[in-house]
């Protein structure tokens, strides 16, 4: 897979005719794993991946941030207490994915002497997308305070893929955070709204304004935005869009496409040693 970090070429975005598209047409333009014809083959071997690397690393896992069912963290602490961690947020449109399923991705960052920690959160339609929103911080609190007795103590970067992106935008601005990466994300949810994936959200006015990044004052804080070049146009366009609206406030952070990669193959920048997001979480310290 070819990685760039400079190029900024919009795709043609069908929301550009929302009102005259079909329902079929508007599930289309978020539907990652249509959209990736071996989707299904990707996550297979990500989730196999995970399964046998959360048994094998050292790790502290499953511990209760909060009261919910899915109000669970995993540690994955480094060697030194004062290394930096990596804290990554998982995707599946706030509705599926676990943070079980994700413990492939401590392999990167991990070679070069960092933590991770993974929280989970809870999902749709249990809870309402502002509840959500609401347990990062959560994790996030927990972490700063409890950290340190399981070997984290060093500088969190906050990264996130796909919904794990929004939830990072939305968590900017915790103490605890040094600096951000979201990685593939969805920043204005009006659109989703009028998708399938509205039966389990259920998003309301409110939410849609005051839960999209693109939608909100801008928080003064270090974040990279990171996507694939072969990503469905509205992901592509909601990246640079939210970019653009963060530059234009003066608020630091690079835009990151990767090349060639798609929703799914993105995450093997984060899962190398050697992959472009792991130098970007890395330089995010800088």
């Amino acid at each position: 897979m070819a990685e760039n970090a400079h190029s900024t070429i919009r795709s043609p975005d069908p929301r550009g005719r929302w009102s005259e598209l079909s329902q079929a047409e508007r599930d289309a333009a978020y539907d990652n794993n249509a959209a990736v014809k071996n989707s299904a083959a990707l996550i297979a071997e990500r989730n196999e991946a995970s399964s046998r690397l959360r048994g094998t690393l050292k790790s502290h896992l499953d511990l209760p941030y909060g009261e919910r069912a899915n109000n669970k963290i995993d540690l994955y602490p480094a060697a030194r207490p004062d290394a930096p961690c990596l804290v990554f947020v998982h995707g599946g449109y706030w509705q599926r994915n676990s943070r079980e399923l994700f413990a492939m991705l401590v392999e990167g960052v991990a070679a070069h002497g960092w933590s991770v920690a993974i929280p989970g959160y809870s999902l749709a339609p249990e809870v309402s997308l502002t509840d959500i929103v609401g347990e990062i911080p959560r994790a996030l609190d927990w972490l700063a305070a409890q950290g340190a007795s399981y070997g984290i103590a060093g500088p969190v970067v906050l990264s996130g893929w796909s919904a794990g992106a929004h939830l990072v935008a939305m968590a900017l601005d915790h103490p605890r955070v040094h600096a951000g990466l979201s990685i593939s994300g969805v920043y204005d949810l009006a659109p989703i709204r009028d998708t399938g994936l509205n039966n389990a959200l259920k998003l309301t006015d409110q939410e849609v304004a005051a839960l999209s990044p693109l939608r909100l004052p801008v928080t003064q804080k270090r974040l990279d935005i990171a996507y694939g070049s072969n990503e469905l146009p509205a992901l592509v366009n909601d990246s640079i869009d939210f970019h653009e609206k963060r530059a234009a406030a003066g608020a630091p952070g690079k835009l990151i496409a990767v090349e060639g990669a798609d929703h799914f193959t993105i995450l093997g920048a984060l899962r190398r040693p050697d992959g472009i997001l792991v130098d970007v979480a890395r330089r995010l310290l800088d």
